[in-house]
């Protein structure tokens, strides 16, 4: 793995936790578990983002296959393992620790790593990254919204009903 792709993934990890700080900050009487879930929907939107700027082609978004990474596909991959570092951290300091979500990370932070380390295959990573990811700030939403007693309103079903459709793409 490149140097400069080790100090995104290691500052990247500090601006997530400081970003989760802030967010405690911000909203002191939210639970641990809104807070991260503000920073998990940041995490979202940004790792869409950095996934579509580093298609090369949109005619064919994983094209070339098994070619070698590029810097924008890197960068976006790094960021995303600093973030699945920092929530596996962080979901282990929460009073409930999840087994399911601490292997899925685990597996995640393992097959990114791997990714970054061999430099392969950034199109489909990057793909798999846009694709696992664009409904997560939808289903973040649905549970920000219930803490925020918006339970069971138009609000919420309308955010019911995007995750659903994100989830089918």
């Amino acid at each position: 793995m490149e140097e400069s792709i080790r100090k995104v993934v290691g500052l990247g990890i500090i601006s997530w936790a400081a970003a989760f700080v802030l967010m405690r900050k911000a909203f002191p009487k939210r639970s641990f578990e809104f807070c991260n879930r503000v920073v998990s929907t940041i995490h979202a939107v940004l790792a869409v983002t950095l996934a579509s700027l580093s298609v090369q082609d949109w005619s064919c978004p994983v094209c070339p296959l098994a070619s070698n990474s590029s810097p924008k596909q890197m960068k976006a991959l790094a960021v995303s393992l600093s973030y699945l570092i920092y929530d596996l951290i962080c979901c282990l300091f929460d009073n409930k620790v999840n087994v399911d979500n601490s292997v899925h990370h685990l597996v995640s932070i393992v097959g990114i790593g791997a990714g970054l380390a061999y430099g392969k295959c950034g199109s489909e990573m990057a793909a798999a990254l846009w694709i696992t990811e664009i409904s997560s700030p939808f289903l973040h939403l649905r549970e920000l919204l219930k803490e925020l007693g918006y339970r069971d309103t138009d609000l919420n079903i309308a955010a019911d009903i995007s995750d659903d459709k994100t989830r089918r793409l």
